[in-house]
Parts: C-alpha cells; structure tokens; sequence
C-alpha cells in the first residue's frame, strides 16, 4: 500500500490537495482511501458530501472517511479510560471532570495514526492519503517506542505477571480502603498492547519507499517557518517528504493595485521556500479566485498539481535532512549535491541554523534535541554536509 500524508499549518489548504491527490489517484485506476484525522475536520466540506467514521465511496475507486477520534480512542484506550475515571471520581472529582481528565493529551491524534495502520494492515485499498492534523504534532510521539521500549519489555511486562497474581489476594483489602478496585487484566495489557501498535506503526512511517509526507504551505513568514520545523521533526524521526506544496500564489495577471505589496512579499517568500526546502521539489497552485469546495472545484486543483502524472510516485527519495545520535552528541546532516564546503557558511541563532552558499541562505528550525546545543564543527561527505553539535562546554 502507497501511504501519502498531508501535512501543513492550519489553514493553508492541505485538506483540498488530499482531497485533489485523491481524484487523481482514482483516476488512474488505483483503489483509494481519503481519510481524514484533523480534530476540525473539512474533508467532507472540500468534497461537499456527508462523510463519517466509516470509509463512504465519494466516486469510482475513491473513498473518504473523517476520523472520530473518541470513537476510535474508545476501542483502543476505553478500558485504562473507564479506570482512570473511576480513580479520579474516587479522589473527588465529579463524572464530566473525571472523564475528560482521563484522555490524555496527544491521544486522540496518535490513535488516528492508529487507525491508518489498521487500514495498512487490511490491505483494502492502494492508496492511502492522510489530512493529518495541523504539523502532524502526532509524528513526534513516535519516539515512544525509542524512550518507552527499555521500560516496557523489563519493568512493565514482569509488573503485570505480579499484578494478575497479586490481585485476588489483595484486591479485597484494598478497594473499602482506596475506594476503587486495582486494575484488572484487560486495564494492565491495554498500555503494552498500545506501544505495540505504535512500534508497528513506526515501521510503515520510515519505510520510504511506501510511506512519505507531503508538506502544504503558503508564502508568509509565520507559515514557512512552521513547515520548515515540521519538517525537521519528520527527520528526525526518518519519516521521508518527497514533495512541497506552495499554495495559494497571486497570480500575475492580477494587477489590482491592492494585491501590489501581496505580490511583492510573495515573490520573496516564494524564492525562500525553494532555498529552504532544496532540493526538495516544489509545486506551485495559485490563489484561485472561488473556493476550493466541490468536485469541480478539486478537478481544477487536481489539474494544476498533477497533469499526466502519477502522484502515487516518490517524488524524492534522498532524506534532505538526518539527525544522527552519538553516544551524548548529535550530528545534523544536510543533502546538498554538488556544493563544496568551503562555499558553505554556518551560524546559530536561538532555534535556527542559518546556512549560507553563496548568495543562497537557508534557514533550518531545529528540532528541540539540537536547538539547545551548539555547532562543533561540519564536513563534507558524500553530498551531505554534517555538522556536529554538542553542549557548550564541550565545544
């Protein structure tokens, strides 16, 4: 199965190319699947059709589905759910406080990513394209496996034979003292059954040959900057993006002397997404003048990105950014074909790394591991730049 995930700042049209990308895919034969796991779902309002939980045919080859996120949290979470609600209304709080306190923040988007998976493993379609919710935050919590596996397999596993041998003999002592019962079997196998599928998940996210990400983005400061750190977070989780959307360009024959300034900033902005995501490819979709609501509507969007082509095809395969840990340091690696180092010029700035080559600069948001650390030194090798980082007293 060809995964494809959308991803961008709230509002820069990422739900419309899904949608776009979509059609496409349909029309060349392949099975598909728009599903949508934004909390504030729009995917239905781009197709103009009721859309719920359940996967609905929107047209030949092509389905699309909106995540419900308590739904699937339900299925997945409902028995740890139940039992911290029952701790909390035990500690005092009342039932609307207990319920809401007992979803933890976060879980509502990694189990959306959940559910991707259990399409990927059904295998009932080809294609699967994801509206992700804004910067696809939820990829960051693929370093649970990473930081959680050491306690899972060593404390947690050993802590649930206990626990199931434990619990009869204790359970009548405990709960007229503490007011709730101890954790049963399906409350304790919940938490290791979660991990498990997160780990899995992460397989299907870095392999990249099946699985990449396609950045949406508008020319404006504040946006670029957000792409550019979601992007430094997907790579530092190896998951791949092949492909940067700009949206929402002025075109040129608009001359209305009230676009002037908006045309001059976006041909800046414009020259900043191609310096600062090279050599990644980008597409350019200008700002049309209806909104991008209906199938005739998405027929044009779908035109204007793909023409002939395949949008199931890897558009790049390269990882333009790496972070690689060693031992207490890290190395940030940057693909640029061709430039030799003594071109290349670095500084840091807060968050940011500024790369300049030449006339060129490139400014990289550094995800929260690196931004903290200063530069230690860089060289050149097969067409990557790495630069080392380390604390300051260590530089």
């Amino acid at each position: 199965m060809r995964v494809i995930l959308l991803t961008g700042k709230g509002g820069v049209g990422k739900t419309s190319v899904a949608a776009a990308t979509g059609l496409r895919c349909a029309e060349l034969g392949y099975k598909t699947l728009v599903l949508s796991t934004d909390p504030a779902h729009s995917l239905a309002d781009s197709f103009d059709l009721e859309l719920s939980h359940d996967p609905r045919l929107v047209r030949s080859n092509l389905w699309g589905a909106e995540l419900d996120a308590l739904r699937e949290l339900e299925g997945n979470w409902g028995a740890v759910k139940r039992y911290i609600t029952q701790v909390l209304q035990a500690r005092g709080l009342d039932g609307v406080q207990a319920e809401e306190l007992a979803i933890l923040p976060g879980m509502d988007e990694i189990f959306g990513l959940v559910r991707m998976k259990r399409h990927y493993d059904e295998a009932d379609y080809q294609v699967l394209i994801i509206d992700s919710a804004p910067t696809g935050t939820a990829l960051r919590l693929l370093s649970l496996p990473e930081v959680g596996g050491w306690y899972m397999r060593r404390f947690y596993k050993p802590l649930q034979n206990v626990s199931a041998a434990l619990r009869p003999l204790v359970e009548p002592l405990f709960k007229p003292i503490a007011g709730f019962s101890l954790p049963d079997k399906e409350v304790m196998d919940a938490p290791y059954e979660f991990y498990e599928q997160i780990e899995a998940l992460e397989k299907v996210l870095t392999d990249n040959s099946k699985t990449t990400v396609r950045l949406v983005t508008n020319p404006e400061k504040m946006v670029i900057k957000e792409s550019l750190r979601a992007h430094a977070y997907l790579s530092l989780y190896n998951v791949s993006t092949d492909l940067v959307v700009a949206n929402r360009i002025i075109p040129e024959e608009v001359s209305d002397p009230f676009f002037q300034r908006w045309k001059e900033n976006q041909r800046q902005y414009r020259q900043e997404i191609h310096d600062n995501f090279h050599p990644l490819p980008v597409k350019e979709v200008p700002l049309y003048s209806q909104e991008m609501c209906g199938m005739e509507a998405l027929e044009r969007l779908k035109e204007t990105l793909y023409d002939t082509e395949d949008p199931t095809q890897v558009y790049y395969k390269e990882n333009t950014i790496r972070v690689v840990q060693n031992q207490s340091s890290y190395s940030l690696e940057l693909y640029l074909p061709g430039i030799p180092k003594e071109q290349i010029q670095l500084s840091k700035t807060g968050d940011e790394l500024n790369v300049r080559i030449g006339n060129h600069r490139r400014n990289l948001v550094l995800p929260q591991a690196l931004a903290t650390l200063q530069p230690s030194g860089a060289k050149m090798e097969e067409d990557y730049l790495k630069i080392g980082f380390a604390s300051a007293g260590n530089v």
